[in-house]
């Protein structure tokens, strides 16, 4: 297996020409193997290039299939599952050919893409609803969405929503879904055809699990409740790692809102239509009082909702509250909790009563999630989770009351990461093109690791992980330029001044235009960003540039897809299009990046994490500010070369990066060699004036 990424391994006999034996691919493949051998933690740092996925799945199916272990691969975005599932792991397994089986022909690698059971639709469930339609489904359209639902399951291959056309109303899923709380397991008539029962056996026989994130993470919290969803397993590698703290904490943490509530509420019974899934039980012969006592339950609930929810924007619009944060327990009152514990004891009532099992199992799934919700409002309101930050928000829309909802993290996921996941029984690897603040080759030796990862390593809490940094092999220094502009007005809170958006716009306009357009911009906040796109968007298309607009047209997968399919596209993105977006060849050449990314100080999380390091004396801007500032800079960089033959620039239209002493740091984390024109400048600058 240590040959099979050489220049005469078994990958190269495949690909022929097309293969390209990189040091650094075979150096992390090693640093992996390693890793999993003595059951160890290994960071790397692996830039564009290196072919990260195949220097960790190598040694992962080495483990596989010749120890008799399970690996579990977890990425944040779908469109690496999706390359290791349907790509990377099928080539390997076509390379390795006889080798990965046994003398008897049995495999001895099983890979699976593993999905959360809300995936997978629910064939029983689905004739329920069918059979039911007309009294739990409150209008035409929700009908019609159960009936694209219908066609669809009798044709998909595996009945989970990566597949399901688009509904009118997508709530309606929720009425279908395999659900734990209302799975009748082997009493199902639909056992041997349940979609997820199919993917739960196939799961337990794989050794290789493929998942996300967000799935992986709500297992490990589960498993601190000493429940679980994945198997048991020997190694767990996190690619795309950069983005492990956010999803840790947010699957360690509780939320609620108010959509959540309504939308429960309404499913039992739609006081408008007086339809829902109560309204029906006295079709089944039910006792009518014992319903209608729900029902009244059901309102009474509501209004507590209503109340409840009422009583966070009072508390989020006052004086006591800034920014959403809410610093004292108890802050509002709590109507929510004993409405809906009244809800769920009497849903379970009603399950008593019930003579058929589907009705038994429905009522079981509404009672234990209106007991979650219940439960959910008086930890966040008593705010009994220590170590965490409690905040509420406020999300406008254009019709409509504000979408409400509370929620708490953990400030710090360390000390949760080293209680469940860094515990010695596996091997963990983190990977990711952009995990270190410093090039190691910049450092002195003795400083290196601890310098270069030193806030990967605090924040996951993973001390003593062994560490390697490798470079992009791609040639930086021919095939990108990097512009910085001095002469920009250095942004401030007033980012929507007249002044600003002028002097920004003009110069993003100039930018592209030089570049005829095939360009990313890159904003910080939506407000900039829809700013930016109102005054662009008519000058660059009456150039016959066609103009994308995050939030406007679509979802991102699809701006992607329409931006990739023309020559001369501008896309405005933020947040996610940071990361995770690959635009190979001549389509992206131009990336502009409105302003270094540091968090806003005063998010909730931020604020408390940035106070817990001042308390204990330390720099909360040097020890947390600038170093997430700086590894998501370097993801957006690296949004513009991703093979050896694409090249362009990036342009930094903030003037920090030369005009403040941190700024160096920022170019310092760059790969080497990148060019560096500095507009306003009185020379030309080498990379080592930075």
């Amino acid at each position: 297996m240590r040959d099979v990424l050489t220049q005469t391994g078994a990958v190269a006999k495949l690909l022929g020409q097309r293969f390209e034996s990189r040091p650094q691919q075979l150096a992390m493949a090693d640093s992996v193997a390693r890793a999993m051998a003595s059951k160890s933690t290994a960071i790397i740092e692996a830039g564009t290039g290196v072919g990260k996925s195949f220097a960790y799945l190598v040694p992962a199916i080495e483990r596989c299939a010749f120890h008799n272990e399970k690996v579990v691969v977890a990425t944040n975005t779908i469109a690496l599952q999706e390359q290791l599932v349907a790509k990377d792991i099928p080539l390997l397994e076509q390379a390795l050919g006889d080798r990965l089986y046994d003398d008897k022909g049995k495999a001895r690698l099983r890979a699976v893409l593993v999905k959360g059971r809300g995936n997978y639709v629910s064939l029983r469930r689905l004739k329920l609803a069918s059979e039911r339609q007309t009294q739990i489904l409150p209008d035409a359209p929700s009908r019609r969405s159960l009936n694209v639902i219908e066609d669809w399951a009798a044709t998909t291959d595996d009945g989970t929503l990566s597949t399901l056309p688009e509904l009118e109303r997508p709530a309606i899923w929720d009425r279908v879904q395999s659900d734990s709380g209302n799975c009748m397991g082997r009493r199902c008539p639909n056992y041997e055809a349940c979609f997820y029962q199919s993917a739960r056996r196939e799961m337990e026989k794989a050794n290789l699990l493929i998942c996300n994130h967000a799935l992986f993470f709500s297992d490990l919290a589960l498993r601190a409740q000493d429940v679980g969803f994945l198997p048991r397993y020997d190694h767990v590698i996190l690619d795309e790692a950069h983005c492990v703290e956010d999803v840790a904490a947010e699957h360690f943490g509780l939320s609620l809102t108010q959509g959540r509530v309504a939308h429960l509420l309404a499913s039992l019974y739609h006081q408008r239509t007086r339809k829902g899934y109560l309204a029906q039980l006295a079709h089944l012969g039910m006792d009518l009082d014992l319903v209608n006592r729900a029902i009244e339950l059901v309102a009474q609930a509501d209004e507590a909702s209503r109340l409840f929810f009422d009583d966070l924007v009072h508390l989020y619009r006052s004086p006591e509250v800034r920014n959403g944060r809410v610093r004292r327990p108890d802050s509002i009152a709590n109507p929510l909790t004993p409405a809906m514990n009244d809800l769920a004891l009497r849903l379970r009532r009603l399950r008593e009563e019930v003579t058929n099992d589907p009705d038994r199992f429905e009522l079981n799934a509404y009672a234990a999630r209106a007991g979650d919700i219940a439960d959910a409002a008086e930890a966040l309101v008593a705010q009994t989770a220590p170590g965490a930050c409690y905040w509420i928000d406020l999300s406008d829309r254009l019709a409509g009351p504000p979408r409400v909802s509370i929620a708490c993290s953990p400030i710090d996921v360390a000390p949760l990461l080293r209680q469940h996941l860094f515990t010695g029984q596996t091997s963990v690897i983190l990977t990711s093109a952009t995990l270190a603040t410093r090039t190691i080759d910049d450092l002195e030796p003795t400083e290196r690791a601890e310098t270069a990862f030193a806030h990967t390593i605090s924040r996951l809490g993973c001390e003593g992980a062994s560490t390697l940094q490798l470079g992009s092999p791609f040639d930086h220094a021919s095939q990108v330029e990097l512009h910085v502009d001095r002469t920009m007005p250095q942004p401030n809170k007033g980012e929507l001044e007249p002044a600003y958006l002028r002097e920004l716009v003009s110069r993003i306009h100039d930018h592209i235009v030089a570049t005829d357009g095939g360009a990313f911009i890159l904003f910080t906040s939506f407000k900039l960003l829809y700013a930016v796109a109102d005054l662009l968007q008519g000058p660059l298309e009456s150039l016959g540039m066609p103009v994308f607009v995050q939030g406007r047209g679509g979802s991102r997968t699809t701006l992607l897809e329409t931006f990739r399919s023309t020559d001369r596209g501008v896309l405005l993105g933020a947040a996610s299009f940071w990361q995770g977006v690959d635009v190979q060849g001549d389509t992206l050449r131009n990336v502009i990046i409105t302003r270094l990314p540091f968090d806003p100080p005063d998010r909730p999380l931020t604020e408390a994490r940035l106070e817990r390091i001042a308390d204990r004396g330390g720099n909360p801007f040097m020890e947390d500010s600038l170093p997430r500032a700086i590894i998501r800079f370097k993801q957006g960089f690296g949004r513009l070369i991703r093979s050896k033959t694409d090249t362009g620039r990036v342009v930094v239209l903030d003037p920090r990066i030369v005009t403040k002493q941190y700024g160096r740091l920022f170019l310092q984390a760059l790969p080497e060699g990148t060019q560096i024109i500095d507009v306003g400048a009185n020379h030309q600058p080498d990379f080592d004036d930075f």
